[in-house]
């Protein structure tokens, strides 16, 4: 069983071992200078923040997810639960507290287009670059009720 609570901050190390291995099993566009910068800045944020985190039976984190204003900055999942619908539990989590939420996706990332689309997303946009000016076009999207 699964729930869906918010992230505390001794659960700073695990969620960081949660985007680690995501973006190890999905982000292989990323060029290895890139993926190492991206997380020193992801370890120099991420325990702090104010998670959202899908939780097993023993409470232990397997997903998390970042909402800032109704967008959502990030949802990651560990690779040994993807497919369990963890990650469209989070975003129906998402969902309600916030109907029209947007997020942004990478272009490249062909699963989680498809997963975001299969969620009820619709592309509102496109950025050629990320939001740090890397290569890494971005695929805009909102959530159509």
């Amino acid at each position: 069983m699964i729930t869906i609570r918010r992230s505390r901050p001794d659960e700073g190390d695990r969620n960081i071992e949660i985007w680690r291995s995501a973006v190890d099993a999905t982000h292989d566009f990323l060029t290895p200078a890139d993926r190492l910068a991206i997380d020193d800045m992801v370890c120099g944020f991420l325990p702090q923040a104010p998670l959202w985190v899908a939780v097993d039976e023993n409470d232990r984190p397997l997903a998390f997810m970042l909402i800032d204003g109704g967008h959502m900055e990030a949802l990651f999942v560990d690779p040994a639960h993807r497919g369990t619908g963890i990650g469209a539990a989070l975003v129906r989590h998402g969902l309600a507290l916030h109907p029209k939420m947007t997020t942004d996706v990478n272009a490249q990332n062909d699963q989680a287009v498809r997963f975001y689309e299969r969620m009820g997303f619709r592309q509102t946009g496109r950025s050629p670059v990320d939001g740090k000016g890397r290569p890494y076009p971005l695929i805009h999207l909102e959530h159509l009720n």
